[in-house]
């Protein structure tokens, strides 16, 4: 894949971003009625963000892999910052706002009884995305961010961002290649011998979820940067449908094996990270937008991809204590449920034009400007 002076964007990958991150909004208000894996409602929704690692590793290889001669190991992590944070930092700044407003009898009992004092210092670590410490739990399910459980994944993302920097972008076809293999065998061996049958884990700071947590990272991130220094790009004609409906057929897909056969379904999560989603991201890739209305969904879905995945927990939360509180069925919880899917795009579409993009543009002009007229 030959990288051009002036590089053509991806509006595709934007938009399957955007598809992605609706499908975990989904899964994590059918999970707030599902009494296990096994019943739950679009059932393989976490694997989005395996996906988002993988659109990552491309996005990242595709971005930077030329552009070491002209920018520094410092000038790549302030990019990156400078891209992620803002948001990082909003997402804490709401959890700590609806915290006290998520008290459930069944989940939280003691959320009430968390000073002010404590769940504050929370958020300003969480403003880090250094984990907290186990002594400052608030919630009593030990994630590494109890204000906003999805920033785990950004941890991840912040660490793969280094190793590529300080090591993996400097590493040949071949022995990134053999890298990958490794991180899928890895990845594979997760799948099956987990005792759930899935790779869902990763945001809580123990040995198991650490594991899981790289697993997950490792392979789908560094396949991505393969993806992209080893693609032939291909012509595909509405390569925005059909790559939306692959994604949300494999994120829907009922469980597979059922509780007999839990390591069918680690095999599926296998497939589908390490050969199905980069056959999509090829395809998408490949694809162009053809349609002023194409183009307008998937820059929207795009631009509100990581704002809502990085704010919609908090709301999910009140939802969940709700749900649970009341018994309710999702028969009986619909017209609630959408209005949450809702509220999570307004508020995500609200935070990137209020605050997202104007940070940004700020920062940039301050620091990155400044930088290029010295």
């Amino acid at each position: 894949m030959n990288t051009k002076a002036s590089k053509p964007h991806y509006p595709i990958l934007d938009g399957l971003r955007g598809i992605a991150a609706l499908m975990v909004v989904a899964f994590h208000i059918f999970e707030a009625h599902a009494t296990s894996h096994l019943d739950q409602i679009i059932n393989h929704g976490y694997l989005a963000v395996d996906f988002f690692f993988l659109l990552s590793g491309f996005v990242v290889g595709y971005a930077y892999d030329d552009r070491w001669d002209k920018m520094s190991i410092g000038n790549f992590f302030k990019r990156r910052l400078i891209r992620l944070q803002p948001m990082v930092i909003m997402g804490m700044i709401i959890g700590a706002l609806l915290f006290y407003f998520q008290d459930s009898a069944a989940l939280w009992p003691t959320i009430n009884e968390v000073p002010v004092w404590k769940m504050l210092l929370v958020m300003v670590i969480g403003f880090t995305l250094i984990p907290v410490p186990t002594s400052l739990d608030i919630r009593g399910w030990a994630e590494m961010h109890p204000l906003n459980g999805p920033g785990w994944s950004l941890f991840y993302e912040y660490i793969a961002n280094i190793l590529y920097a300080l090591f993996v972008r400097k590493l040949s076809k071949t022995a990134l290649s053999i890298l990958v293999v490794l991180a899928g065998c890895a990845l594979v061996h997760l799948a099956v011998t987990s005792p759930n049958g899935d790779i869902i884990g990763g945001w809580s700071l123990n040995t198991e979820q650490i594991h899981i947590g790289f697993a997950r990272m490792m392979y789908p991130f560094f396949a991505g940067v393969l993806l992209f220094r080893l693609g032939n790009l291909i012509q595909v004609k509405n390569a925005f449908f059909w790559c939306s409906l692959l994604v949300i057929i494999a994120l829907a897909m009922p469980r597979v094996g059922g509780s007999a056969h839990l390591w069918l379904n680690g095999v599926y999560d296998s497939a589908v990270v390490i050969l199905f989603f980069p056959i999509v991201i090829f395809l998408a890739a490949s694809g162009e937008i053809k349609s002023k209305f194409a183009g307008r969904v998937c820059t929207f879905f795009g631009d509100i991809s990581y704002p809502i995945y990085i704010t919609h927990y908090p709301i999910i939360y009140i939802y969940t204590a709700w749900a649970v509180d009341n018994k309710m069925k999702i028969s009986e919880a619909y017209p609630v449920s959408i209005l949450v899917l809702l509220s999570c795009v307004a508020l995500a579409y609200t935070c990137l034009k209020l605050y997202d993009l104007p940070v940004r543009r700020w920062i940039n002009q301050k620091v990155l400007q400044k930088q290029q007229d010295k």
